[in-house]
């Protein structure tokens, strides 16, 4: 395939301001992961292996129990593990729809999971409850809580995974009280038409966080994006992650964490940020094969605090149809790089159409094709984003990022 190269617009770092009477303090923040994969392949041994150099501790999705209260295990590669030399943090989720927590006989059953994987000489450094509760139902959920921690080692750590929405209810306080440490999560807690990160909104739950609790408490940040679909009605259908769901959906949409606003949000916090933050927490750990994660070369950059810079390039190249030529969205870069906006096609190029992710304008002078969708390319990566029928000399393609 022969290509022309075309112009590629740099995207400019937003940077946030400091908040007014708070003083710069430049803090170290420690990196933790989530390795939220259920099956283990290859791909997840070696992003252990390639990223351990960053990482203080692994939070790891050991079992989880469905709306149903079914329990389901992810077949974790202890080895694996062990050879990053890190400490492991085992994590039982909950599913938030459940309708019955049944605290005493769910606290006695996580109790001994636990206790059987210790015996198997896995070495845990503490115990995280991800349990999406309803606000309505905090009080029950700090007493399960409650049973838990009585159940457990006392001298293992047991910490959770906090909603910004909880801080309006006064229960919050009893479920902090249960836990050594706080993990609170600011991606993928708003209604999915905004979008699955919003920096300048996660500062504001940060502080009202800090601000109900002295606890020592973690953020959560993405590292990936997801796939949304929705049913006629406009109700949710599923979210899809790194594991293909089978929904088809009247109206999908692929969301995605970009790095330079993740990336903002890091900075300002080492910069300027509540005593008792103390570290990240990443979700999740980017593997070569999950398609919905950043590549684990832009993870590193953003985690060093590197500029984030690109090289994301047009080009047209030819098709096995006489007359037709696609144009095809290059990443000669050795980062992520975020779709542009749309992509005007040369002046000579007046019929054509988009693919993957992008659209032709109506009525636009000349023909455009725009992005329907945010995403990224990842690095060393292709895609074709339309097809138009012209002169391949005419190569002349303006990006707007």
């Amino acid at each position: 395939m022969r290509f022309a190269r075309a112009k590629w617009l740099l995207i400019l770092l937003m940077p946030l301001s400091i908040a007014p009477g708070r003083i710069p303090n430049h803090r170290n923040l420690p990196n933790d992961a989530y390795v939220w994969q259920r099956r283990w392949t290859p791909a997840v041994a070696g992003a252990l292996a390639e990223s351990s150099d960053l990482i203080r501790a692994w939070h790891v999705l050991v079992a989880e129990a469905d709306a149903r209260g079914k329990w389901s295990f992810a077949s974790v590669d202890w080895t694996a593990l062990k050879r990053s030399n890190r400490p492991v943090i085992l994590v039982v989720r909950i599913d938030g729809q459940l309708a019955h927590l049944n605290e005493s006989p769910m606290a006695d059953q996580i109790a001994s999971m636990i206790s059987q994987w210790r015996r198997s000489d896995v070495q845990a450094a503490g115990v995280e409850i991800d349990y999406d509760c309803a606000t309505a139902r905090l009080a029950t959920y700090a007493h399960f809580l409650s049973m838990l921690r009585v159940r457990l080692d006392p001298a293992l750590p047991l910490s959770i995974t906090a909603l910004p929405t909880w801080l309006s209810s006064p229960a919050v306080n009893e479920v902090f009280a249960q836990a050594g440490e706080i993990n609170l999560q600011v991606h993928a807690v708003l209604n999915p038409h905004l979008g699955l990160f919003d920096r300048r909104q996660a500062r504001v739950w940060i502080e009202e966080l800090a601000q109900h609790t002295a606890k020592p408490f973690r953020v959560a940040l993405p590292a990936y994006g997801s796939r949304v679909s929705w049913r006629e009605d406009g109700s949710l259908l599923a979210v899809e992650g790194e594991t293909p769901v089978l929904a088809g959906g009247d109206t999908a949409v692929e969301l995605m964490a970009s790095p330079r606003e993740v990336a903002a949000l890091v900075d300002d916090l080492r910069d300027n940020s509540p005593a008792n933050l103390v570290g990240i927490v990443w979700f999740r750990l980017p593997t070569d094969d999950d398609r919905r994660a950043w590549s684990i070369a832009t993870w590193r950059a953003v985690m060093l605090g590197k500029p984030l810079h690109t090289r994301l390039e047009a080009m047209i190249g030819h098709s096995d149809t006489p007359g037709m030529n696609i144009l095809v969205l290059t990443n000669t870069g050795d980062l992520d790089a975020e779709l542009p906006l749309s992509v005007e096609l040369p002046g000579a190029c007046v019929i054509g159409d988009g693919a993957n992710g992008y659209r032709p304008v109506a009525g636009a002078v000349r023909l455009t094709l725009q992005r329907q969708q945010t995403g990224l390319l990842r690095s060393h990566h292709q895609r074709i984003i339309g097809w138009m029928r012209c002169a391949p000399t005419q190569s002349e393609i303006r990006v707007q990022s």
